[in-house]
């Protein structure tokens, strides 16, 4: 997933930066937000969210078994 991210934002700084030369340094600016910064932060936010769950209830999990709360789960 991130050599992907990491391709796509070498595309649009290339972008970025041909927009920049050819017209206003401001254009360019607003090529790397608009078609890089933003849609590839909201990509590996929604993409993210898997881990992030499995993450959260891990912890919360290690948490009530620090406390004694609850047996480990078991298989079946």
């Amino acid at each position: 997933m991130h050599i992907v991210a990491i391709a796509w934002m070498f595309v649009v700084v290339l972008m970025a930066a041909a927009e920049g030369m050819s017209t206003t340094w401001f254009a360019g600016l607003m090529t790397l937000i608009f078609y890089g910064l933003l849609p590839l932060s909201l990509v590996l936010y929604i993409l993210g969210t898997p881990a992030r769950r499995k993450s959260r209830a891990r912890e919360q999990t290690r948490q009530r078994l620090a406390a004694g709360d609850a047996e480990p789960p078991g298989p079946g």
